[in-house]
């Protein structure tokens, strides 16, 4: 089961929850850069009082303006970017009983400032980071070493049959412009994803807002993941297993 995704920096934990529950996350990285999306921004949500958010933003450089694809996109100061970032992340969590494991997510990050200047690059490894925190083993792929076809539903169907995916989880953005017939025609399985926001679950109410680092913090891994895996054990409730069971 697959899960294609722009990458997003500290996504949001309707994104993260979707990734979770697949085997493998295709990082659709060779597609226009969106400014005022996630790609290059996170909003931070305070422990005591989620209603008090702020975003975290990497100032970004555009080398061919506005047909810039995510993975050619540059951080225009590195070096204050990465300063920002570790400023935010502490005020806003480091008062959390469960920071060190946040420091963890945060450290591989800051780590990575040292070795690129690219956005896409950063986003990736905070997503990896976070689900790694949370258990998830799966595989990391990018959809700029697949060749696909140009048209949007078709591209995504081209990445699930490259990549021998059976399964595709697609969120409630994505279905409502998918063709569904590219996938039809290997045989993939379209699969819904989407997060139950409308429960009076605090956890779920922010999911589409801010930054998985506020659930880490206010609920630790072990929770998150445990609240992940149901999710993740609720989509795939009638689709077969290996050898039948």
């Amino acid at each position: 089961m697959c899960a294609i995704h722009q990458p997003n920096l500290f996504p949001r934990l309707s994104t993260l929850a979707k990734l979770f529950a697949a085997d493998r996350w295709i990082v659709l990285d060779d597609v226009q850069f969106a400014r005022r999306d996630y790609q290059h921004r996170a909003r931070l949500a305070a422990l005591d009082d989620p209603s008090r958010q702020q975003w975290l933003t990497l100032p970004t450089h555009l080398p061919n303006g506005r047909p810039t694809v995510i993975n050619q996109a540059l951080l225009v100061e590195p070096c204050r970017s990465r300063r920002t970032v570790s400023l935010l992340v502490r005020q806003y969590y480091g008062r959390s009983r469960y920071w060190p494991v946040v420091r963890e997510v945060l450290d591989v990050v800051l780590d990575r400032f040292e070795n690129t200047d690219r956005v896409a690059d950063l986003a990736r490894t905070s997503t990896v980071a976070l689900l790694t925190a949370l258990g998830w083993s799966g595989e990391v792929l990018e959809s700029s070493a697949i060749p696909t076809r140009q048209g949007r539903s078709e591209r995504l169907a081209d990445l699930a049959v490259a990549t021998g995916s059976t399964h595709y989880l697609c969120g409630t953005g994505g279905l409502r412009y998918l063709d569904h017939q590219p996938f039809a025609a290997h045989g993939i399985t379209v699969l819904p994803f989407r997060t139950p926001a409308g429960t009076g679950d605090r956890l779920w109410q922010l999911a589409r807002w801010v930054s998985s680092l506020w659930g880490l913090s206010e609920i630790g891994p072990s929770e998150l993941a445990t609240r992940l895996a149901v999710e993740r054990e609720g989509h795939l409730v009638g689709i077969p297993t290996p050898g039948g069971r």
